[in-house]
């Protein structure tokens, strides 16, 4: 199934024009017969009109066969194909109808729909992928129960599988054989899922809090059994987590994962059959580091959490995605930080939002949380939706508190469970539950963009009033000019001179350190403050924000030793970085040479030293901003000088502290490997030390040996990237060495094509090109394009952003190729060029031809429309 040619030009969807469905379909039963090249596919619904006059049945079909049509049993002629799907005249208020499909899921490579993934069928729906199966109302506010018979060759596909519950299975003449599954909750078309393959199994069981058994089964490819263990135990978790944090208990007989190669997304949380990408799910201590465990937890959890907040109750329409996902995320955070060490997690979180998340606020796709029109769906799984999502989800628990959030969350499932909900909806359940006014506090749903905090503070000695003043805008962005006041919770906490924390008082009563920051501008004035204070600001990242102000370097590193939150001291070590990143990057433009006061090394000398500290946050505070992160700082990006400059503080860092740095790494080798939070902690300190001291004249010989050494991926890959990183001379052998050892396994692969991409040499490009032609990468594979494309695009900027324009002219090779084969994939490629209006006029020239040059292809798909076109509209 190649994507539909481009006839006309694509138009957008408005949130505004949403409209009930004038059918629904209560039940389903489907029937497949799968065969590679000719999969047959029986759709039986019972539908109901809800319309009050009889109005044509208009279903969704993409890429699809008809082969026959009938209603309640007898052949139906009155009807019509479309480009988008089947339009079915005169049928009665009440009916049965059945469709006969046929699809080719070797040819899909979309991977939406049916398809082939390795050996097995796979399939993917969300968000409109069951188009591609059968003629369906395929839309979110459409629940129907499931009934899924499936039919293959036994011996190729002994496991076929469903959603639901496992009710009866049987032989067939000529090998082959059948399962059937119903899953008894109504669900959205995207929620179906279907995979047949064969398999190893890991099969474990769980007791819910009301004594139900559960199956529980991950289904892995052949040989990968002993990388299935962790996912098992993260899944264990999640179920036990869910019902002590949220009350909230699994409702089926049985819960699946199956792991694919192929798969566009990290996961989908089809209802009871959840279908991973391998890289979630694989992992042992030979294949996966530290970060691979870590993002196992995560997506076991997000995907398991979805059952209630995605499943059972889900979205009216695509508008409203942040719904399932923004509350997903919050819920799967929490869940990481409850097991593992919250500080660090919070900082991981909002790293992301700070970074890649407000570079989307800046660019030509920025929407809000709940955008308000779209041409390609897919393009809306972004950063904002989930990230910023997660962020709002998270306000409204800092202003409610956990009691008030959890009486929300009771409600909002009493009122909307086995429904499609809003985020409205959600909101309301809050309001009505905590009796808080979260009025103002809807426009975070409504408006795009990166609000701007800016504070000045005041101190009286006389009066001992401490007075901060807090204004508050939100810059325009693409398609909304106007921006409206927010309801910010803006959390602070003052300390004296001796790190005390000072009580906040108004009018000599206590008041709450989270501020409501409601108006443009606002002051906040706190009584019998007995010293001027260090004030700590939007602690725990209490809003997605950008704050302004004039911090002096000894309030920093005051904040760095005394802050009580952890996130806090984190924050303060990030400003004064990101003051003196600011300041090089001038210097370097003017000629001038680096500079770094003894001051700011021996705040974080201060840091790496102080044993009461978690390492693994120690590891934090020393991991400088991405060269990314710095560009987002600035209106005209200098891709050349961010790059010096980063560069030479790890270098000035490394050369100041290496005696200390050197004795953490030595003590902090371990004998034993294990995957204990506490082991992981000492590994990423001792790593973060490794990446610092590759830059010393002791680094290449560190390097070495350590590779040689390691019993781990985590020590493994730690010293391939301070070689790749440090351009040591060691990293030609371990990248020989590592690709000779693992050119078999992809998944551990794409480790090595990230390192490809990432290369900060000045042949990167030359390499990234030759290594496409290694026997472990296909560019029909996402994991193996994203590996090595991305890592180089996205994230090697200096590469990339080549005076040459030669990076840009090889993105749009890939993205021209990926335009027939996964539009999907390309247009989460494309982003680099989305930014083109950030860069001097020689590059913005060069990025600016590449788009118009994309905009001509033929049968440019709508996913790459969407964004082309915006971008060059901007």
């Amino acid at each position: 199934m190649a994507e539909q040619p481009t006839t006309t030009q694509p138009t957008a969807k408005y949130r505004a024009d949403y409209q009930a469905p004038e059918y629904t379909i209560t039940d389903i039963a489907l029937e497949f017969d799968l065969h590679d090249t000719e999969t047959h596919i029986v759709a039986t619904s019972q539908i109901k009109r809800l319309a009050d006059k009889q109005v044509p049945l208009v279903l969704d079909g993409d890429g699809l066969k008809l082969v026959r049509v009938e209603v309640n049993g007898e052949a139906w002629t009155d009807y019509a194909e479309t480009d988008t799907g089947l339009t079915i005249n005169g049928v009665p208020a009440e009916f049965e109808l059945t469709i006969e499909t046929e699809v080719n899921p070797e040819a899909n490579t979309l991977l939406e729909g049916l398809y082939k993934s390795g050996g097995g069928f796979c399939t993917q729906c969300e968000a409109e992928g069951f188009r591609r199966i059968t003629y369906y109302m395929d839309r979110p506010d459409v629940l129907a129960r499931f009934t899924t018979k499936v039919i293959a060759d036994k011996e190729a596909f002994p496991y076929l599988l469903s959603n639901g519950n496992r009710i009866d299975s049987g032989d067939l003449e000529n090998g082959r054989h059948w399962v059937q599954w119903q899953d008894p909750f109504p669900k959205p078309s995207y929620l179906f899922a279907l995979v047949a393959g064969d398999f190893d199994v890991l099969r474990d069981t769980y007791t819910t809090m009301s004594g139900r058994n559960v199956e529980l089964e991950i289904f892995v490819d052949k040989g990968n059994l002993d990388r299935a263990d962790y996912a098992m135990t993260s899944l264990i978790n999640s179920m036990k987590w869910d019902e002590e944090r949220f009350g909230l208990e699994y409702d089926l007989d049985i819960y699946m994962i199956v792991a694919v190669d192929f798969f566009n997304m990290g996961a989908m949380e089809n209802k009871g059959l959840n279908v991973f990408n391998s890289k979630y799910v694989l992992a042992n201590a030979a294949t996966a580091t530290d970060t691979d465990y870590q993002g196992i937890e995560a997506v076991i959890g997000h995907e398991y959490f979805h059952n209630w907040t995605g499943n059972r109750v889900t979205c009216r329409d695509w508008f409203q995605l942040s719904l399932k996902e923004g509350l997903t995320v919050f819920r799967d955070q929490e869940f990481s930080s409850d097991l593992g060490s919250r500080p660090v997690n919070r900082i991981n979180n909002v790293r992301v939002v700070r970074g890649p998340q407000f570079a989307e606020d800046r660019g030509p796709m920025s929407h809000p949380i709940r955008p308000e029109k779209v041409i390609e769906m897919n393009n809306f799984y972004t950063l904002t939706v989930y990230e910023k999502g997660s962020e709002v989800i998270r306000m409204m628990h800092t202003l409610l508190g956990e009691q008030n959030f959890q009486a929300g969350m009771k409600l909002y499932f009493e009122r909307h469970d086995g429904t499609a909900a809003t985020c409205d909806d959600f909101v309301q359940a809050m309001e009505d539950a905590s009796g808080i006014d979260l009025s103002r506090f809807r426009r975070w749903y409504s408006q795009a963009g990166t609000p701007v905090v800016n504070v000045a503070t005041d101190y009286d000695a006389e009066s001992k009033c401490y007075r901060v003043t807090v204004k508050q805008h939100t810059p325009p962005t693409a398609g909304q000019e106007e921006k409206l006041p927010l309801h910010i919770p803006f959390d602070i906490e003052l300390y004296d001179s001796r790190g005390e924390v000072v009580e906040l008082q108004c009018n000599g009563k206590k008041v709450h350190h989270v501020l409501d920051v409601t108006e443009a501008e606002q002051v906040f004035e706190f009584d019998n403050v007995e010293e001027k204070p260090v004030i700590s600001m939007l602690r725990e990242f209490s809003a997605p924000v950008v704050l302004e102000y004039n911090y002096s370097d000894d309030e920093l590193a005051f904040l760095m030793v005394h802050a009580r939150n952890e996130f806090a001291r984190w924050d303060a070590g990030q400003i004064l970085l990101a003051k003196y990143i600011r300041e090089n990057v001038k210097r370097v433009q003017q000629g001038e040479a680096f500079e770094l006061p003894a001051s700011v090394v021996d705040a974080f000398r201060g840091v790496l030293l102080d044993e009461k500290l978690d390492p693994a946050f120690i590891a934090e505070m020393l991991t400088l901003p991405s060269e990314n992160e710095v560009a987002g700082w600035y209106k005209t990006v200098d891709v050349d000088s961010i790059h010096a400059v980063v560069s030479q503080l790890k270098a000035v860092l490394a050369s100041e502290m290496e005696d200390e740095l050197s004795a953490i790494y030595q003590t902090l080798a371990q004998v034993e490997y294990s995957i204990s939070h506490e082991a992981m902690a000492k590994r990423a300190l001792r790593n973060t030390c490794l990446s610092y001291l590759a830059n010393t004249e002791n680094g290449d010989k560190l390097a070495a040996k350590q590779y040689k050494q390691s019993d781990n991926m985590t020590d493994t890959m730690a010293a391939m990237s301070a070689a790749n990183n440090a351009g040591l001379a060691c990293r030609e052998e371990q990248m020989a060495d590592f690709s000779e050892k693992w050119t078999h396994d992809g998944l551990v692969m794409d480790k090595w094509f990230i390192l490809q991409g990432k290369n900060p040499a000045e042949n990167a490009l030359e390499n990234v090109r030759n290594t496409m032609s290694h026997a472990a990468f296909d560019l029909k594979n996402p994991n193996r394009t994203r590996s090595l494309v991305a890592s180089f695009c996205a994230n090697n900027p200096v590469r990339f952003h080549a005076k040459d324009g030669s990076g840009y002219q090889f993105l749009t090779e890939i993205l021209t190729a990926l335009n027939a084969s996964n539009p999907q994939v390309a247009s989460r490629l494309i982003e680099p060029f989305l930014k083109y209006r950030q860069y001097d006029e020689q590059r913005q020239a060069l990025m600016r031809a590449e788009l118009e040059k994309l905009s001509k292809l033929e049968n440019l798909a709508k996913d790459l429309f969407e964004k082309v076109h915006k971008a060059l509209e901007q």
